[in-house]
């Protein structure tokens, strides 16, 4: 017997939909305009759980004032048909409606751990971010949730969240999918042209110089930003927003490099603003 894939739109039918869904169940939350980055995620559910539902829903809490939210792009017919072939078994795109009823009050905010990196220069997107997500598990009450390396941040603060709220989820962060000449996979990457899309490449040949040192033995936090800013600043059509160095779960900066840490970077190419980051140690 052939699977179907069903579409919910409504609470309603996710909740019907999702009785009927054998465990352990695997949960990837996207906002669409799928690529391989993606559809790794739904693959990686697929290996290791009974049933996987996927959300698109392009979150407005989350976009700032003048951030890309009526731009983002979307293709709902093909991101459908990916995650079909991908082996997804319920996928469900709800209306900002649904998530967000007239009279809506109810935020979940996470203090401390979203307010430097991208924190400091999106303020208020972790608070869409994180009750977003929040809804999300509660609809689909998954066993595991699975997200992207690329928002370490964002994957940071969920686990943070899922902590601290006693959800009874297994969050599993999955590697960053690249393109073959570095450049991390996103949705946003359409926005390129021709020579924007070469220059996009710095934010990978900074982290790799970074890497570099860090395996020649540099432990100067310090320094190792320096070599990250150093590379961009050649580039004559980025423009840098920050780089960091901190420690891998609380985010903070630091002085001198010890166990885990997170190499992360925002830059804008053009109008586009990339992100991207290495895991070191």
């Amino acid at each position: 017997m052939t699977r179907q894939m069903i579409i919910a739109t409504t609470l309603e039918e996710l909740r019907s939909a999702r009785l009927l869904l054998d465990g352990p169940v695997g949960f990837v939350p996207t906002m669409g305009f799928l690529h391989a980055g993606h559809i790794s995620l739904v693959r990686r559910a697929r290996d290791e759980c009974k049933s996987v539902v996927v959300s698109i829903f392009v979150n407005p809490t989350q976009f700032g004032p003048n951030e890309d939210l009526s731009k983002y792009p979307r293709d709902l017919d093909r991101d459908l048909r990916l995650l079909e072939e991908a082996g997804a078994d319920l996928v469900w795109t709800p209306t900002p409606e649904v998530m967000y009823p007239p009279g809506f009050q109810t935020w979940v905010e996470v203090q401390e751990m979203t307010q430097p990196l991208e924190g400091a220069q999106r303020p208020g997107h972790f608070l869409g971010v994180t009750t977003v997500v929040a809804k999300l598990f509660n609809a689909v009450q998954p066993t595991k949730a699975y997200f992207g390396q690329k928002d370490a941040q964002q994957a940071a603060v969920i686990r943070q969240m899922v902590r601290d709220l006693n959800f009874p989820i297994e969050i599993v962060v999955c590697p960053i999918v690249r393109e073959p000449d570095g450049l991390a996979m996103s949705s946003r990457n359409v926005y390129l042209d021709t020579e924007q899309r070469k220059a996009a490449t710095v934010l990978y040949r900074a982290l790799s110089a970074a890497k570099d040192a860090y395996e020649k033995g540099e432990r100067d936090a310090e320094k190792l930003r320096r070599m990250m800013k150093e590379v961009i600043e050649r580039e004559p059509l980025a423009q840098m927003q920050y780089v960091s160095c901190a420690d891998y779960d609380t985010l903070q900066e630091l002085d001198k490099v010890t166990g885990k840490i997170l190499l992360s970077m925002a830059v804008f190419i053009g109008k586009t603003r990339l992100i991207d980051n290495f895991v070191l140690g």
